[in-house]
C-alpha cells in the first residue's frame, strides 16, 4: 500500500509539472525590455519640409544626427512565431512653422493587424488630437517567420516607412497645404530590441 501511495503521489506531481514544462517549451512571446529604432529620413521628406517652410525638431529623448532619428524603445511584447506584437517608444518628432507646432510622439510599432503600422500621439499647438496611424511599415524582401534572436537582441533592418492616409490628411489640414499624400516615403527604419523570455 505504501508503494502504491508513493507511486500515486509521484504520478500526481508529474501530472502537475508536465503541463507547465510543455507550456514553457511552447513559449514564443518575448517581453521587450529596451533598445532603439533608427529611422534614416529620406531626402524627399526632408526636402518637402524645407520647401513648405516646416522645421523638423525632436521630442526628447529623440535625437537626429546626420539625417537619422533615434527613437528609444521602452517596452512591448512580440510573438516570435507570428511576429505579432507591439514595440513601444519614447520621444518623437516636432514639425513647426511660425503659426503651427505639431508633435508626433509616443510611437508604437503595431504588427497585430492585417499590415504592420506605426501609431503615435498627435499634439497640435499644445492640444492632444489623439493616437493616429502615422506610418505604414513595409517589411523587407526575404522577411520570414519565426523571428530569430541573437542572444537577447531582436533586430529587423531595412523597413520602409511610408506616410499613412490619416497622417497625410492631418498634416495637410493643420499646415493648410496639399503636399502630403499617402505612401509618401518617410525613410528606412532599423529596429533593435532587447528581449526577455521571463
Amino acid at each position: 500500500m505504501r508503494k502504491n501511495a508513493f507511486a500515486m503521489s509521484i504520478a500526481g506531481v508529474l501530472l502537475c509539472v508536465l503541463p507547465t514544462l510543455a507550456a514553457a517549451e511552447k513559449q514564443t512571446t518575448v517581453t521587450v525590455a529596451g533598445g532603439v529604432t533608427k529611422v534614416k529620413l529620406s531626402d524627399g521628406f526632408v526636402s518637402a519640409l524645407k520647401s513648405l517652410g516646416v522645421d523638423a525638431g525632436t521630442v526628447a529623448p529623440t535625437r537626429i544626427y546626420e539625417g537619422t532619428a533615434d527613437f528609444p524603445v521602452t517596452g512591448g511584447a512580440v510573438d516570435l512565431t507570428t511576429a505579432a506584437g507591439n514595440i513601444i517608444h519614447s520621444g518623437g518628432l516636432i514639425l513647426e512653422t511660425p503659426k503651427t507646432v505639431v508633435r508626433l510622439e509616443s510611437f508604437i510599432i503595431d504588427t497585430t493587424g492585417a499590415a504592420p503600422e506605426l501609431t503615435g500621439l498627435v499634439v497640435v499647438n499644445g492640444t492632444l488630437v489623439g493616437r493616429l496611424v502615422l506610418f505604414n511599415l513595409i517589411l523587407p524582401s526575404g522577411f520570414s517567420v519565426p523571428l530569430k534572436t541573437e542572444g537577447p537582441l531582436l533586430s529587423l533592418k531595412d523597413v520602409k516607412v511610408e506616410l499613412s492616409s490619416a497622417a497625410a490628411g492631418a498634416l495637410n489640414s493643420v499646415f493648410d497645404v496639399k503636399a502630403f499624400a499617402a505612401g509618401f516615403d518617410i525613410g528606412t527604419a532599423d529596429v533593435f530590441a532587447f528581449v526577455d523570455w521571463h
